[in-house]
């Protein structure tokens, strides 16, 4: 294949980027790249410590994307082994051991779902337990001999535990060194990943110099914050998004972010160009456009990216209907009227509520129709009993719904 001009490759590459180490280094091995029509490999690394990919995730995808429509191969790394030793970045604590069963099981998972984005033909697919399980103790002697602690206590998060006592696991440093024996194995040209990962990369770089290698180029995006606007996103954290939810969860959790952390999703989320954000931004301050209708639009796209154009309409008109204008869902579930709910005096609704889910526990259920949050058939309920009640009750609480059929 033919290659893009350099400039045009790199004007390309540089959106979205938050550092590149170093650019004039990544301009001459695109330039011997188009010489020699040879791709450059370009590889990230994920450890499988959950089952599901989140919209943090990626903004990582969406660059190694841009290196495939350059006509470069990316490699999606599986740290299965990398895993079995946890990263410490951004951590104050060890992290708990994980075992290879949950490990393999999460493995599985990424591998259909980074297809949502990466193009499946154009794509290397690794485990780093393919050259990492067979090191021998010789090997990993001549490995660890390569960096000294003092440098890999330079990591912030190695230097705070220090200082304050906390422990630190011998089996932890050994992380950014497996990383970096990553790099060296797959003979890399660019490793990507996050801001928080700059550390891991370098020393892939060093590494390579060790073993002879041209040292990989480091590109590094930006970390997405979760739903709450400030921690990183992360499944731990509970203020993610995952990319397998269906369609309604998606968009919804979408509808939860701030009006300025919408901007920041737009950003490393889509294609708009910043001039565009920009100019949404304007529109919004000067009255012209609902933000509502901005961040529904991102929504809209972000949900269509991970399922279809059909899925994120049928979303959007499912949040219009049912949390702007408060009617019933298309897809309510219908279910048996529990009898153990049922007394001489008529149903108790805080039993009925809590058998049927719609309230962790009956002191749960009390509470909220207390608090004015239970409806019955389109009425505020109030009361811990319902009288005189036949055929199908809709009931809503927040924004749960079900249907329950009684007896005439």
């Amino acid at each position: 294949m033919s290659f893009l001009p350099v400039e045009e490759q790199l004007a390309y590459l540089r959106k979205g980027l938050a550092e590149l180490i170093r650019e004039e280094d990544l301009r001459e091995r695109l330039t011997v790249s188009r010489k020699e029509n040879r791709p450059l490999r370009i590889k990230a690394g994920f450890d499988p410590t959950a089952p599901d990919l989140h919209l943090g995730h990626t903004v990582l995808l969406r660059k190694m994307k841009h290196f495939q429509d350059l006509g470069h191969t990316v490699i999606f790394l599986i740290g299965d082994m990398t895993g079995l030793i946890g990263d410490p970045t951004g951590r104050n604590i060890t992290r708990p051991p994980m075992t290879r069963d949950e490990i393999n099981r999460n493995a599985e998972t990424y591998k259909d779902q980074v297809f949502k984005i990466l193009d499946r033909e154009r794509t290397e697919i690794r485990f780093n337990s393919a050259w990492l399980e067979p090191l021998n103790f010789e090997n990993i002697i001549h490995l660890t001999s390569k960096y000294t602690v003092a440098r890999l206590l330079e990591r912030d998060d190695f230097s705070i535990r220090y200082k304050e006592g906390t422990p630190i696991f011998l089996h932890e440093f050994m992380y950014s060194l497996a990383q970096g024996f990553d790099s060296v194995a797959l003979e890399c040209d660019v490793e990507m990943g996050g801001t928080d990962q700059k550390f891991n990369l370098l020393v892939g770089r060093e590494l390579q110099k060790d073993y002879g290698q041209p040292p990989q180029i480091i590109a590094t995006v930006p970390i997405l914050e979760g739903l709450d606007g400030v921690e990183k996103m992360s499944k731990s954290k509970g203020n993610y998004i995952g990319i397998a939810e269906p369609p309604k969860v998606m968009f919804r959790k979408v509808m939860q972010i701030s009006d300025d952390l919408m901007y920041r999703y737009y950003e490393l989320l889509t294609d708009k160009q910043m001039e565009e954000i920009a100019h949404l931004r304007q529109d919004i301050a000067a009255g012209r456009r609902d933000p509502m209708q901005i961040k529904m639009e991102l929504g809209r796209s972000i949900v269509a990216d991970f399922h279809s154009p059909a899925e994120a309409d049928t979303a959007v008109e499912a949040f219009d209907r049912e949390v702007r204008h408060g009617l019933e869902p298309a897809d309510t579930e219908t279910v048996d009227l529990p009898p153990q709910v049922v007394t001489d005096k008529g149903i108790r609704v805080d039993k009925l509520l809590a058998t049927i889910s719609l309230a962790d526990s009956v002191t749960d259920a009390t509470r909220k129709i207390k608090a004015g949050a239970v409806e019955i058939n389109g009425h505020l309920h109030k009361d811990l009993l319902l009288a005189g009640a036949n055929g199908t009750l809709v009931i809503r609480v927040g924004k749960k719904w079900k249907r329950v059929r009684t007896e005439a």
